[in-house]
């Protein structure tokens, strides 16, 4: 482990409080993890292990954390005999846990105008970031949320009850938990969704963007977390309308705590290309040194 990152990332036995099956063999998983909780900031991820008859661990995006009930909850699907065996686990047993790793995403007050895109299983970071700027009281903030998936949403989709100038007549459909927040959300999928933007996430956000004022433009900023190929998508939308834009990457990891450089991608310094790790250098990198 770097010394940047001693005394922040907590291995802890944390107990499963519950876990929910959704379609598309989605699950949200509930811990309690006082330590990793604490601390975890949006971006950040954890180091499960999925079994103990499994020895390679599992990064995965904390989706919401409470630091003073202790818990911390994370969205997935299930992929590989890894976190089939995770979606096995029942509330009561014990789920080792490394955490909280890696740079979060930071948002600038004077861009308060933050637009989210989600994509998959890049939603969880964006739930957990917009959960804090709602709460965060040093600008006026209006959180975008924009999530894309092209199996079923890991939650019941309902019309929203918040209006969103710029966006098309008949993209309706939000994540409820958002809604309840009092932040604007919008879905997008090519899979026929009721309520759905029908086209990719990115798409919907072009469309949001391009009808704002340069005033608008000028308060935005955008995070992005999901597949690699929206991610440069996203970078391009900033660069079109000249915005900022950080984006959190997803790569394979083995130690995820920058010990085996597994996860190097190359990256833009001031001093010129090197290569970062994502698991403790980001994962959330500004998109213009990516892409």
């Amino acid at each position: 482990m770097t010394n940047a990152n001693r005394g922040t990332i907590f291995l802890e036995d944390a107990l499963v409080l519950h876990q929910t099956a959704y379609d598309g063999d989605q699950f949200v998983l509930r811990v309690e993890a006082p330590k990793c909780a604490a601390r975890a900031e949006p971006g950040s991820f954890v180091h499960l292990t999925c079994d103990p008859a499994i020895p390679m661990r599992r990064p995965l995006s904390i989706m919401r954390a409470d630091a003073q009930a202790g818990w911390i909850e994370i969205l997935y699907k299930v992929m590989g005999p890894g976190l089939q065996a995770l979606a096995a686990r029942k509330a009561g047993e014990r789920i080792s846990t490394l955490g909280p790793i890696g740079r979060p995403f930071t948002a600038h007050p004077e861009r308060p105008r933050a637009l989210l895109i989600g994509g998959g299983v890049g939603i969880p970071p964006m739930i957990f970031l917009a959960d804090r700027l709602r709460a965060r009281q040093d600008a006026d903030w209006k959180p975008l949320v924009l999530m894309g998936s092209e199996i079923p949403f890991p939650f019941r989709a309902r019309p929203s009850r918040i209006v969103v100038a710029g966006i098309p007549d008949g993209s309706i459909a939000c994540m409820p938990l958002l809604d309840e927040w009092g932040v604007a959300s919008r879905l997008a999928s090519r899979a026929d969704f009721p309520g759905c933007f029908d086209g990719f996430v990115t798409e919907l956000a072009d469309r949001w963007l391009e009808l704002l004022s340069p005033a608008g433009l000028a308060e935005v900023e955008i995070f992005a977390c999901g597949p690699t190929p929206m991610l440069q998508a996203a970078a391009k939308l900033a660069r079109r309308f000249n915005v900022p834009c950080q984006v959190s990457l997803e790569e394979f990891m083995a130690c995820a705590v920058g010990g085996c450089a597994g996860c190097t991608v190359p990256v833009q310094t001031p001093e010129g290309p090197a290569m970062k790790r994502v698991c403790v250098d980001g994962p959330v990198f500004d998109a213009y040194t990516v892409f």
